[in-house]
C-alpha cells in the first residue's frame, strides 16, 4: 500500500490527502490538523523512514524551507517520491507575458525561489501554483464578506487554479519524472474580471474600483498587483496527461455557486 507523508496539511493538502485515502493510500501528515508533531523529531522520522511518497506545502520563513531544515538528511536518505507545492511568484514580474517552467526564478521572495530549487535539486516534483481557489476560499466568499477589491489596472493579468485542478494534477504527478510543472487555468485574466463574475453570480454589485494607492489595500496586496503574468500549462497537460476540471475562472465560480445553493 502506498503511504504518504505531507508536511503541512494546509487548504491545499487536505485535498491530496482526501484524494490518496480515496485511492487506498495511507496518509500521514504533520500541522496544526495532522497526526504527527513537527518538532516530534523521532515520530517524523518514523513517518520519513516509512512513507513511498513525500509531499511538503510548508512555506519558506526568513530562514529557509523548515522541512528540509530540520529534516532534509533523513528524507536525503528516503526512497520515497518526493513533491513540493510552490509559486508561481518565483517568476516575478513578466509585464504580462506567458511563462513556462523554463523561465528564471526572479521572485521577490529569494526564500521561495531558494526552496524552489532546493527540491528540484532533491529531485522533487515541484508544483508551481498561482491564485488558489476553491470551497470557502473564493471570490464569491470574498464579495460576499464585503471583502474584494476591484484596482483601476485595467492591464494586470494573472492565472488561477482550482484546489480540485491541484489535486489531480498532483495525484497526476507521483508516476512522473521530477521537476518544475505549473497548475494553472486555460484563462489567466483580470483580477477584476473574477470580482464582477462573482458578484453577477451572487446577484450583487461588484465593489467600486480603487487606485493601487488607497489605504485600504495593505502593503502585502498592493506587492502583488506589482506582478503581471499569464502562466503556461502545456508542461503538464503534456507530462501529467493532466487537464483542469475547472479550465476558467466562470466553470470554476460556477460550480461552486452551485454547490452553496
Amino acid at each position: 500500500m502506498p503511504c504518504l507523508l505531507i508536511f503541512g496539511l494546509g487548504y491545499s493538502a487536505k485535498y491530496i490527502a482526501a484524494a490518496a485515502r480515496a485511492a487506498g493510500w495511507e496518509v500521514m501528515a504533520t500541522g496544526r490538523d495532522g497526526g504527527i508533531a513537527f518538532d516530534d523529531r523521532g515520530s517524523v522520522l518514523l513517518a520519513i523512514d516509512r512513507a513511498t511518497h513525500l509531499l511538503s506545502s510548508v512555506p519558506p520563513s526568513a530562514d529557509g524551507d523548515p522541512v528540509l531544515n530540520d529534516y532534509g538528511d533523513a528524507i536525503k536518505r528516503s526512497r520515497a517520491t518526493l513533491a513540493y507545492l510552490s509559486s508561481t511568484g518565483v517568476y516575478g514580474d513578466a509585464g504580462g507575458a506567458w511563462v513556462d517552467e523554463s523561465a528564471p526564478l526572479v521572485g521577490r521572495r529569494q526564500n521561495r525561489n531558494d526552496a524552489d530549487r532546493e527540491w528540484l535539486d532533491r529531485g522533487a516534483r515541484v508544483f508551481r501554483l498561482p491564485g488558489i481557489y476553491g470551497p470557502g476560499r473564493s471570490a464569491l466568499d470574498r464579495v460576499s464578506a464585503g471583502a474584494a477589491h476591484r484596482i483601476d489596472l485595467p492591464d494586470q493579468i494573472f492565472s488561477r487554479v482550482h484546489v480540485a485542478d491541484i489535486t489531480s494534477g498532483v495525484m497526476a504527478g507521483w508516476g512522473a519524472p521530477g521537476g518544475a510543472y505549473n497548475l494553472a487555468d486555460d484563462m489567466p485574466c483580470s483580477q477584476n474580471l473574477v470580482i464582477e463574475q462573482a458578484a453577477y453570480l451572487l446577484g450583487v454589485e461588484p465593489p467600486p474600483l480603487i487606485a493601487i494607492d488607497d489605504p485600504a489595500l495593505s502593503p502585502a496586496a498592493r506587492a502583488f498587483y506589482g506582478e503581471n503574468r499569464r502562466v503556461a500549462n502545456g508542461k503538464a497537460k503534456r507530462v501529467l496527461a493532466w487537464l483542469p476540471s475547472f479550465p476558467t475562472y466562470r466553470a470554476g465560480l460556477a460550480a461552486l455557486h452551485s454547490s452553496d445553493q
